[in-house]
């Protein structure tokens, strides 16, 4: 029996045809795992090329991925090149490192901000960088850049020495000169102290008189360095940006307000010192005197007259609004200086109506902060014009007499 299960269906046919009849057949057997095999073997290849085109995809991923990565962890830099071109970039006054990294990337000067900022903290005289427009080529290294912002003569300056106490039109005259500007556009500019940057705060007054809007006073004096596409308004409007820096950082406001007043009428008063002071020393002793006649009932007693500043420079301010040149005290008449028509007259009630100057810091401080004193009379005793103060007419006589004696004055005003 065992025997016949390994004979063949050639050696059994009967068996053979049984089974076909029953619906079983070796050979297609045979033929169907042929088929099986061939199947997984598709399907086995099928699955190793999905799988390797599934990790290539991954792979690819992940390199990308990397390429992110690696760009996340190492800052963005050019590497800098003799030949790149040139490009002129504006760093504004009181621009930090991340201020002039913006201003670098949009002129495509540096590749990331980051870059120049890291560079900007490596370098210990990057903060030396001064405002102004410079000559750079796009495309350098951060590091680069810098060097380029420290060397003087990749600078496009204008550099114009604004002198402390020149009236508003004295500038214009000379920015004029110095920028090739004409001075109409100075004017026309100025007419908006506001849109030149000065806040309406500043031109409050706590002495009931109707605010003068004047950009008076407000052209801060000192050494600018103006960049070759400067305009009118925007020259004007660094040196009122000056201004408020200046003020700012002294706490002008704060200490007007100490004073009872308000700062416009404090900036009035460094006007006046900064005319009528012959010597810096002088400074805050002139606005304490100014306060004294305009506030002081003691010296209305003194004076015998009105709450006002008598003094000449204020009517030689109204010559230049009126397109005249200043003159000597001495050649001012009498109808002129007591015009009842000019609000800038020597015996007009309290403080003019806006500043008769541009006052430096040390003028600012003076009327801001000034010294204690009765004074209510001053004048110059000597040549370095240096004055001498007093509260009494009797004692400021005596200090006509010693200015004559010491060539300050050629006669006595007593």
């Amino acid at each position: 029996m065992t025997d016949e299960l390994f004979l063949s269906f050639e050696e059994h046919p009967e068996r053979g045809q049984q089974r076909r009849r029953h619906g079983v057949d070796n050979n297609r057997g045979r033929n169907n795992k042929k088929k099986k095999k061939k199947k997984k073997r598709g399907r086995s290849f099928l699955a190793l090329f999905l799988t390797l085109f599934l990790l290539g995809g991954l792979a690819g991923g992940a390199y990308l991925g990397y390429d992110k990565i690696r760009d996340l962890l190492v800052t963005p830099d050019y590497v800098s090149t003799a030949t790149s071109a040139e490009v002129e970039v504006e760093i504004k006054q009181g621009s930090l490192g991340l201020d002039m990294a913006k201003a670098l990337k949009n002129k495509d000067v540096v590749k990331s901000e980051q870059a120049f900022i890291e560079a900007y903290e490596n370098n210990p005289d990057a903060k030396k960088i001064q405002p102004g427009l410079y000559k750079l080529r796009v495309q350098i290294s951060a590091a680069d850049a810098i060097t380029m912002l420290l060397d003087t003569k990749n600078r496009l300056v204008n550099g114009i020495l604004i002198a402390e106490g020149l009236s508003t039109f004295k500038i214009y005259k000379l920015l004029s000169e110095k920028l090739g500007i004409p001075e109409a556009e100075f004017k026309a500019a100025a007419k908006d102290p506001i849109a030149l940057g000065v806040p309406a705060w500043w031109f409050k007054r706590e002495d009931g008189k109707k605010e003068s809007r004047s950009i008076e006073g407000f052209l801060f004096p000192d050494t600018y360095e103006f960049p070759k596409n400067v305009t009118a308004k925007s020259a004007l409007s660094m040196m009122v940006e000056r201004f408020m820096k200046v003020t700012g950082d002294m706490g002008y406001a704060d200490k007007a307000a100490a004073l009872n007043i308000s700062p416009y009428q404090a900036l009035i008063v460094a006007s006046l010192a900064q005319a009528e002071a012959g010597n810096a020393d002088d400074l805050g002793k002139v606005a304490r005197v100014s306060y004294n006649r305009v506030f002081s009932e003691k010296a209305v007693a003194e004076i015998g007259t009105c709450h006002c500043l008598q003094f000449d420079v204020t009517v030689n301010y109204s010559r230049e609004m009126a397109g005249k040149k200043a003159v000597h005290s001495s050649d001012l008449t009498q109808a002129e200086l007591t015009d009842p028509k000019n609000p800038y007259n020597r015996n007009a009630k309290g403080l003019p109506p806006t500043p008769i100057n541009n006052p430096g810091k040390k003028a600012l401080e003076g009327a801001a902060d000034p010294p204690k004193g009765d004074w209510i009379y001053f004048v110059a005793i000597d040549k370095e014009g240096h004055s001498a103060f007093s509260s009494t007419h009797t004692q400021f006589c005596k200090d006509n007499q010693t200015a004559v004696k010491n060539g300050a004055l050629e006669r006595s005003s007593c």
